[in-house]
């Protein structure tokens, strides 16, 4: 099956990035990665979206910066609670289509699959606390340089073990 990831942008935009995935290509860059220090199974595990989710009345994510430049991404990040549901939350993010995480929150932040996997025993637990970012970051300096350290931080104060990443 073929996924078109260019489908919500106009045809000047598709062509830009396409071209930016094409010069990008060839510059690869080291991935950090470390190794489990311990089974997953005794492992407490955060989730990270990249779907601009904000819980209650937390300050939403800057969707009128992105309407003014659709080339920017607002960097910063939210936490999301342990438990929160559809209702606790809503989705910022001009990008995707947020209907489905409205719908069914496991869709872009799958804390009830998670809860599953402790109680089956794949992982130790739950976090008590997950993150949210907005993706679509074309220039993503401040999300590597002072965002993704933030939230490695308040992860490793927290006791948080691994983290998954849920792209949307």
């Amino acid at each position: 099956m073929s996924i078109d990831s260019y489908r919500f942008l106009d045809f000047a935009t598709r062509q830009i990035i396409k071209a930016w995935v094409a010069r990008e290509a060839g510059n690869e860059r080291p991935i950090p990665w470390a190794a489990m220090t311990k089974p997953l199974a005794g492992c407490t595990v955060a989730l990270v979206t990249t779907a601009g989710v904000v819980c209650g009345d937390d300050e939403p994510f800057d969707e009128e910066g992105e309407r003014k430049n659709p080339w920017w991404g607002d960097p910063t990040y939210r936490t999301i609670p342990v438990g929160a549901t559809e209702g606790d939350v809503s989705l910022h993010h001009l990008h995707i289509d947020r209907r489905f995480g409205q719908q069914d929150l496991d869709v872009v932040l799958p804390m009830r699959r998670l809860a599953e996997l402790a109680v089956a025993g794949v992982v130790g637990q739950a976090a008590d606390t997950h993150y949210s970012i907005m993706g679509y970051q074309l220039q993503p300096y401040v999300l590597e340089q002072e965002t993704a350290p933030a939230i490695a931080r308040e992860m490793k104060q927290r006791g948080v073990d691994a983290a998954a990443l849920v792209p949307v």
